[in-house]
């Protein structure tokens, strides 16, 4: 440890750039001493005075994050517009106002209204939850100021954000370090940097000036401490060296305001907004030139071509969609606490395949348990249990320290209470990063006159202070790290005996050791990780372990868990650096654990697996994890996560628990479900219809269905297929990934589309049969409320045969069965009531209905037919 109490005060004028402090920002150019780090600082080891703290308040700011802006409602309306599904409706509605065709243009205009309002509600909601969340940071710091000069220090609390750089501090366990500062004291200080670097084992720190540059850069060195990062065990005294915008926290969170790539839910509604685009732009002027050539019917079928591309279109599409997501939200923000931020992100949800998660707080526990207490031969000793016990009791006992050590809690838990208490404490030197080990000293029962030392720490340290030959201390090392590889930490214990005394124990006794054996430690596995994981593989979730740990600790919690590593499954980030994007995209598929990765290595990996194919979740709570986020198609952060990693992320456990992802996955499946159902359904069905006016444009001599005939209908079906934002598909539909994919949802929809025309070309003939006479065809009112039926009736059973998962055999009508039996009895009573008049349908001879029963009859069981199609009914998932 430096001494620093007779280091001199630095001379005024020391600290002038705004730029910020030297140690911290110039890491890379090697850290400079105490001494130089104070004099950069104008600052001292008794803290700044009043009036030097009100100066550079004002100069540097508060230390604070940059703000986060939350959008305004009427912002996030504006953003809504900018969906493409709701752009395809925007621009048929101003095309149908053109035409004068004002029904048609205040419908569309009005969902798409709807859709914007519903959207933008609920992530202003969603905003609103998250602005409750940004308190969960720390308020006040112990800091040491003077009012004069000349006067003493004086410890107060005051709040984080009025520290500035040259503040002196104090820390303690459980603290959260609240700038990036310089240590100018430690004693047995250990700080959990997992938020930074990834690494769930605390690091010792030391305020000793270092040699050089640490290799791992300036998060490895012993002397620095950053914002973000929290203390373990140990105290310290420290200057703040950069504040607010200037620390590497903040420097992080600005990498992570990065415009993210599109989403699986962004590309899928491309694709399909296209699909819809090509479709509309092709069928009005198909429909004008075949009445032209065919039936001399220029441009007074313009609005019957409108309306027919109104027909192909889901008007009702942003509404469902939205409605679906924002009910999925809700439900899981009632039920399990979880925000979804930005409602698409439910939808990648559920077309998550790969998770990619950090071991430490979701796998394992942030603490360790005992594995094994070893003898020199490697077999169980419990000796050695004791002994290290001893050494965790008396030294925690004797040195004065605040909290165990986690090492230390797990050995105690473990140990027989009555075999540590029948040693009486002497004295200890508590456990310091130089000597990398802790001494009890006690009195040992039967041995009067005696004192026993009791050794404790790391291999190397303990091994080298033991009588014993260099081969078999060798063997020991060897042993050592065999056990290390296999992802345990490895603890040596050894003991001396010497006669008792009362002058002061130090280091120099610790020599001449009788070494006793090891105790290993394996991290603590999270209670409910296991039976998680297996219901992931069940959905067809492959998990990737993301650490900063050393890649057998990583395997080692892996294999207790049950997640099988192959042997090229293991990928660390040296091997990363030499592999191009293309390589890596395939190494990627078959990756289970990318150990010792750095946040761009996690983000390089997220893009690979995007590469690939995957739909990517990840799940990271900490700045280390911000580049990720941003890279996976869905990030997912705990309320306990840093704050700039829960505004990065598009959801919000409230607990790091992968049961909660788990049931935010169940939830978008069954949104996602709910919407590829719709879009196979209306799609499927107005495509058939369109195929069928296509053809009767060719054969008859007056339109098939007037343009309020065709509105009225899409009007019907559009109000039934509401019910999809309330159903709850079968639960075969949690089985694998719900993901819109444009080429296999257009391969369906032409094919059960065919199959509906044939439908519709098959009442044309029904119509000829039951319309015998002179007037054949010609009657049209009766072709209009014959069809008008019969497309009713049909979208009803499509609604209930090609609902999402198997058919409802058992189960109640639920909401599609009661859309779907009010849409049937629409299409069958409207054209006998006054409205149907006025619409221009006219009731039906009894022939009709009793041949439409056959035609219905053998259109239902098409439909099962070909649902059992996997080369068709694929892209449902």
């Amino acid at each position: 440890m430096a001494d620093i109490s007779a280091a001199p005060e630095p001379g005024p004028g020391a600290f002038d750039s705004a730029e910020g402090p030297g140690p911290v920002a110039d890491a890379g150019r090697g850290p400079s001493t105490l001494l130089q780090t104070l004099r950069s600082l104008d600052s001292g080891p008794r803290g700044l005075t009043e009036a030097q703290a009100e100066e550079r308040q004002a100069r540097f700011g508060a230390n604070t994050l940059p703000t986060h802006r939350e959008a305004s409602w009427p912002g996030a309306l504006l953003r809504s517009l900018r969906d493409p599904f709701t752009a395809v409706l925007l621009c048929l509605g101003l095309v149908s106002a053109a035409v004068a065709s004002w029904g048609t243009a205040c419908v569309i205009l009005l969902l798409v209204a709807v859709s914007c309002v519903l959207r933008a509600s609920g992530e202003h909601r969603a905003g609103r939850s998250m602005a409750a969340l940004r308190g969960l940071v720390a308020t006040t710091a112990t800091v040491l100021r003077r009012a004069g000069e000349d006067l003493p220090p004086d410890a107060r609390e005051i709040p984080v954000e009025e520290l500035v750089p040259g503040d002196v501090i104090r820390l303690g366990p459980g603290d959260l370090v609240p700038a990036d500062v310089r240590l100018l004291r430690a004693q047995g200080l250990t700080v959990h940097q997992a938020v930074l670097t990834g690494e769930s084992a605390p690091v010792a720190k030391d305020a000793a000036d270092g040699p050089g540059v640490a290799a791992g850069g300036p998060f490895d060195r012993p002397e620095l401490c950053f914002q973000g990062s929290s203390i373990a065990s140990g105290s310290a005294t420290a200057v703040v060296v950069a504040t607010g915008a200037r620390t590497r926290f903040a420097a992080a969170h600005g990498r992570g305001d990065a415009r993210p790539e599109a989403s699986a839910f962004d590309r899928s509604v491309h694709g399909i907004s296209w699909i819809l685009i090509r479709f509309m732009l092709l069928t009005p002027p198909l429909v004008l030139m075949a009445n032209a050539a065919l039936r001399d019917r220029g441009l007074e079928t313009l609005p019957f071509a409108v309306a027919v591309a109104v027909g192909l279109t889901p008007e009702m599409l942003p509404v469902i969609v939205t409605m679906c997501l924002a009910r999925g939200a809700s439900l899981l923000a009632r039920g399990h606490g979880v925000i979804v931020k930005r409602l698409p992100a439910l939808h990648d949800l559920g077309a998550v395949d790969v998770l990619c998660l950090d071991k430490t707080g979701t796998l394992t526990q942030d603490r360790p348990v005992l594995h094994q207490a070893l003898g020199p031969d490697g077999r169980e000793d419990p000796e050695v249990l004791r002994w290290a016990a001893v050494n965790a009791w008396w030294t925690l006992q004797l040195a004065d320290l605040p909290a165990p050590d986690a090492l230390d809690d797990a050995v105690l838990d473990a140990a027989d209470e009555d075999d540590v208490m029948a040693y009486d404490g002497v004295a200890a030197l508590p456990f310091d990063p130089l000597r990398r080990l802790a001494t009890a000293v006690v009195r040992t029962p039967g041995r009067l006159g005696t004192h026993t030392l009791a050794v404790k720490g790391a291999a190397e340290a303990v091994l080298e202070r033991c009588v014993l030959e260099d081969d078999e201390r060798g063997r020991l090392l060897a042993l050592a790290a065999r056990h290390a590889d296999d992802g345990l930490r490895v603890l040596a214990v050894a003991t001396a005996h010497c006669p008792a005394r009362i002058r002061a124990y130090t280091a120099a006794d610790e020599r001449g050791l009788d070494f006793r054996g090891f105790v290993t430690f394996k991290d603590a596995l999270a209670p409910t990780a296991a039976e998680a994981l297996k219901v992931l593989a069940d959905r067809g979730v492959a998990v990737r372990i993301l650490t900063g740990d050393h890649p057998g600790t990583a395997v080692r919690a892996c294999s207790d868990l049950g997640i099988a590593v192959p042997q090229d499954g293991v990928l660390t980030a040296d091997a990363i650096d030499r592999l191009t994007d293309a390589e890596l995209a395939a190494a990627a598929t078959r990756t289970v654990v990318l150990a010792r990765c750095s946040p761009e290595h996690k983000a390089r990996f997220a893009a690979a697996l995007r590469a690939g194919g995957h739909t990517v979740g990840y799940l990271g709570d900490g700045v280390n994890d911000l580049p990720a986020l941003r890279a996976a198609d869905v990030g997912i952060a705990p309320r306990g996560a840093v704050a700039v990693a829960r505004e990065s992320a598009d959801v919000v456990l409230a607990d790091k628990d992968l049961t909660a992802i788990d049931h935010s996955i169940a939830a978008g499946r069954y949104s996602g479900g709910n919407i590829a159902t719709y879009l196979r359904i209306t799609l499927s069905s107005n495509l058939g219809n369109v195929i069928a006016m296509l053809a009767a444009g060719l054969l008859l001599p007056f339109l098939p269905m007037l343009p309020a005939q065709v509105l009225a209908q899409n009007l019907c079906f559009d109000a039934a297929q509401l019910a999809f934002a309330h159903d709850r598909p079968h639960p075969s539909v949690l089985r694998r990934p719900t993901l819109l994919r444009p080429r296999d949802l257009l391969r369906f929809i032409i094919g059960f589309g065919v199959l509906n025309a044939v439908a519709d070309l098959a009442t044309f003939g029904v119509l000829e049969l039951a319309l015998h006479g002179p007037g054949g065809l010609d009657d049209r009112a009766v072709f209009h409320s014959g069809w008008f039926t019969e497309n009713l009736l049909t979208q009803a059973l499509v609604m209930v045969l090609l609902r999402t998962g198997r058919l409802a055999v058992g189960r109640g009508p639920g909401p599609i069965g009661w859309a779907a039996g009010a849409l049937a009895a629409v299409g069958l009573l409207l054209p006998v009531s006054p409205l149907g008049s006025l619409l221009g349908l006219t009731p039906l001879p009894l022939l009709y209905y009793l041949l439409l029963a056959a035609v219905l009859a053998l259109y239902t069981v098409g439909l099962v037919a070909v649902r059992r199609a996997p080369w068709l009914y694929s892209c449902a998932t």
